[in-house]
Parts: structure tokens; C-alpha cells; sequence
């Protein structure tokens, strides 16, 4: 293969690579004797032992949250399940099926749940995780 042709392939890989995921720091205690810190992207998170749940599809862009509404995003989950994470810890206890994130400028939440229907407010979550 010539040079030019090495470096055309390269470039196109680079070009093609998807963008890297936001890396979060655990802040509050569940989230640090559970998840540790976890990278998070539109595609799905990655907890600090290397586990990870996918998403399926974006399902919202708002979230209720003890009473009010905020922006954020409600995902479904491609093959729910509970892994096991730091500790021997399991995320929710039951297969999770949908997971919603919000936040402000320094902290995100992100909140999971074992619910059949779509999670309208946080009242239905099994587990809150925050991050920095």
C-alpha cells in the first residue's frame, strides 16, 4: 500500500471515530460504593469495573423531579439487566429497563428504574447515583 493511501485510511478512521464519552466523578456515597465513576454517552454507561448498560432510545428531554419539571433525558435500556458492580453491589436490585439523567452546572444525577411503563418523575426510581 502507498503512503498516501495509509495516510487516506487513517484519516478516515480517525474521521469516523465516534466521540468519547463525558467521564463522571461519584460524588455522593451510593454512587461511590456502587458505580464509582462512570463514563456516559447518548449510547449508554460504563461503571468503573468495566460493566456497562446500553441504551436503546432516547425517550425524553424532560424529567419531573421532586415535584419540578427540568431538563434532562430518559433513556430505555437495549437488554435490561442489574449488573454487578463495586463491592458485589448491583445498580437496582432488579433488571433496570429505563435510566434518566439532569443536573445543573455542577452535579448530575443519574436515576435508574425497574419499571415497565416510561418513569415520569423520580418518585419511580429505584437507585440515584450523583456525579461531578
Amino acid at each position: 500500500m502507498t503512503k498516501a493511501r495509509l495516510l487516506a485510511l487513517a484519516l478516515s478512521v480517525t474521521i469516523a471515530s465516534p466521540a468519547l464519552a463525558d467521564t463522571y466523578a461519584a460524588i455522593s456515597n451510593t454512587a461511590m460504593e456502587i458505580t464509582g465513576d462512570i463514563e456516559f454517552d447518548d449510547f449508554g454507561i460504563t461503571f468503573e469495573n468495566g460493566e456497562q448498560i446500553t441504551f436503546d432510545q432516547l425517550i425524553g428531554d424532560t424529567f419531573v423531579v421532586d415535584g419540578k419539571t427540568v431538563n434532562g433525558s430518559v433513556y430505555s435500556i437495549a437488554e435490561p439487566k442489574d449488573p454487578v458492580l463495586l463491592n458485589g453491589n448491583r445498580l437496582c436490585g432488579q433488571p433496570v429497563t429505563y435510566v434518566a439523567s439532569w443536573g445543573d452546572a455542577d452535579t448530575t444525577t443519574v436515576a435508574v428504574f425497574s419499571t415497565d411503563d416510561v418513569p415520569t418523575s423520580n418518585a419511580e426510581m429505584c437507585a440515584s447515583y450523583s456525579y461531578e
